[in-house]
């Protein structure tokens, strides 16, 4: 009987881990060609209560249901840190407004479109202490470059194995297609749009910045880089290097260290 008992706690305790909810947003939009679909997970709260938020950015070739099928247990940690967690489709736009292709606007997505719409719809606390954005890969370059551009809207950023400087990567995922010129073509074009050159702008952003890169990822050069660089100029941040590649445990290995920061940040007023 007493087996019994124990058994009956353990399943109870277990079906309560999680009592957060996921749900799928669509948001209407100018800036993309198509509405855009944003997984987003709401921790379990009392009536009225309102949470800090986390935007989650996937990597390229992923989409907006990535961090839930191959991190499900995400889902446990937006209830651990009481966060709303918000991750849209990256469509491998590299985050950035496409100097090319109107359609593929991201950057003025996130700003005009799907931040307002979160706060609109989601008990979120709406202001830039209490939002936060990361990514992998293609994301980590996304969530550095959005909130160092908009520091008004992200007052902590996280980067897991991002790609933070394109200029090395020229030939790879889409870049030349979205930039509409070759790094040959036009440097400078590629120049003003890699995380690497805004490390003067980080400088007076008052972002809390972290990041971390696998010791045998193919960007491990370009993050240590970029932290020496942030090192150099004087901007605050964490930055770990740990073994790891450019692969799903790793980054499953990364996010509650990030959400976990961003808790620390946090005001939660």
């Amino acid at each position: 009987m007493k087996r019994f008992l124990l058994s009956l706690a353990a399943a109870v305790c277990l079906a309560c881990a999680s009592a957060s909810t996921t749900d799928t947003l669509t948001v209407a939009t100018k800036h993309l060609d198509t509405p855009m679909r944003v997984t987003v997970i709401t921790p379990d709260g009392a009536p009225g209560e309102r949470f800090p938020s986390v935007y989650v950015l996937n990597g390229f070739g992923g989409g907006y249901r990535d961090w839930t099928k191959r991190v499900p247990q995400i889902a446990d940690l937006a209830d651990q840190y009481k966060m709303v967690i918000v991750m849209p489709d990256g469509r491998d736009s590299w985050y950035w407004d496409s100097p090319v292709d109107p359609g593929m606007q991201m950057e003025s997505f996130f700003v005009e479109d799907l931040v307002p719409y979160v706060d609109s719809v989601l008990p979120t606390i709406p202001n830039r202490e209490n939002r936060a954005i990361t990514g992998l890969s293609m994301g980590g370059h996304g969530s550095f470059w959005l909130a160092t551009r908009h520091p008004e809207l992200w007052g902590s950023a996280g980067s897991m194995s991002g790609g933070v400087d394109i200029r090395p990567f020229g030939k790879n995922w889409k870049m030349a297609k979205n930039l509409g010129k070759t790094i040959d073509e036009d440097p400078e074009l590629w120049e003003t749009h890699t995380v690497a050159t805004l490390v003067p702008l980080m400088k007076d952003a008052n972002v809390n910045y972290t990041f971390d890169c696998g010791a045998e990822d193919f960007f491990a050069q370009v993050n240590a880089e970029l932290h020496q660089a942030m090192l150099d100029a004087g901007v605050p941040h964490d930055y770990t290097s740990r073994p790891g590649n450019h692969s799903w445990p790793y980054w499953s290995n990364s996010i509650p260290y990030h959400l976990l920061y961003f808790s620390t940040k946090f005001t939660r007023e």
